[in-house]
């Protein structure tokens, strides 16, 4: 007995002795490395949270001075912040939808071994994540067909991504193992039923890393509204925060009304806000994500 316990009280004591100085410098690494994300961030927040004086004096660092809401304030009573926020979340939920829908629809195929042409076909995909042709002709496309100037524009054409299909197909093809397809068809199900049945709920992590890919990209996209829109009501919440920070007075363009008057806090603490106030609602949805995130990124590596 007392054997044993001597033996497991070493098991600590080897650990802390392998501990090395190179050890030390990579810890050390990590938290620099972890704090050039987290200043940033606690940096907007505190002078999103300061007084106009304090903001003006470039006294905010990472804790408010004249702590007051005054900047969130004018933010939440804008219609138009408002309003565009709401139509960013309607956009970036439909764009996460229809990508994921025709994604999977591509990949399942493509996936399929006995599937004919799907190297050629692949390889066709494949050009297209290399070479495109232009913003001219991109623009004069969508005005052939209609969609310039109109929701559709925001949403159709980031609807296919070959990378997203390429990484959905080696998933389908690594992780989901081919017997489970032959057994439903041997017992009558049908190519959609085995696809929607099968492959669909047992392939939650990509999904899920997916959607986050690209509800993120939809949700701080915002170059497509400005080429392809004149529309207020077409721009995302990106694209005005885009506007207020080139705006040499964001008071008036977050308001989109004349009479507003004099600022109630400064422009950077406003233009702080205003990023919080588009930020914070990616940063709600990815922890009930994180798990499948997980997964995701994981794609691809050594399985045991």
């Amino acid at each position: 007995m007392t054997a044993s316990i001597g033996k497991h009280a070493g098991k600590p004591r080897r650990r802390m002795e392998r501990f090395s100085a190179a050890d030390a410098v990579i810890m050390i690494i990590i938290a620099l490395l972890c704090l050039t994300c987290v200043l940033p961030f606690v940096h907007v927040i505190a002078k999103s949270l300061s007084s106009s004086a304090a903001v003006l004096s470039k006294r905010v660092f990472f804790w408010p001075e004249g702590f007051n809401w005054d900047a969130y304030t004018r933010v939440l009573n804008s219609s138009l912040m408002v309003s565009q926020l709401g139509f960013t979340a309607q956009i970036t939920i439909a764009q996460t939808v229809l990508s994921l829908v025709v994604t999977a629809l591509c990949a399942y195929p493509l996936s399929r071994r006995y599937l004919p042409g799907r190297f050629v076909i692949t390889m066709i995909v494949m050009v297209t994540m290399y070479f495109s042709a232009g913003l001219i002709p991109t623009y004069l496309l969508y005005k052939d067909i209609g969609i310039l100037n109109t929701v559709w524009v925001l949403v159709l054409p980031g609807a296919f991504s070959a990378y997203n299909m390429l990484i959905m197909r080696t998933y389908f093809m690594t992780s989901i193992p081919d017997s489970l397809e032959e057994s439903a068809i041997i017992d009558g199900a049908s190519q959609f039923t085995v696809f929607a049945r099968i492959w669909v709920p047992l392939s939650k992590p990509v999904f899920a890393t997916l959607a986050l890919w690209i509800a993120v990209a939809r949700w701080n996209g915002y170059a497509d509204a400005m080429y392809y829109t004149t529309k207020r009501t077409l721009q995302p919440i990106q694209y005005l925060l885009y506007n207020m920070i080139l705006s040499a007075r964001p008071s008036e363009s977050l308001s989109g009304e004349s009479q507003i008057g004099a600022a109630l806090s400064a422009p950077e603490a406003l233009q702080c806000a205003v990023i919080m106030f588009a930020t914070v609602p990616i940063l709600v949805i990815y922890p009930f994500l994180q798990k499948y995130f997980v997964k995701g990124v994981m794609l691809g590596a050594v399985k045991g």
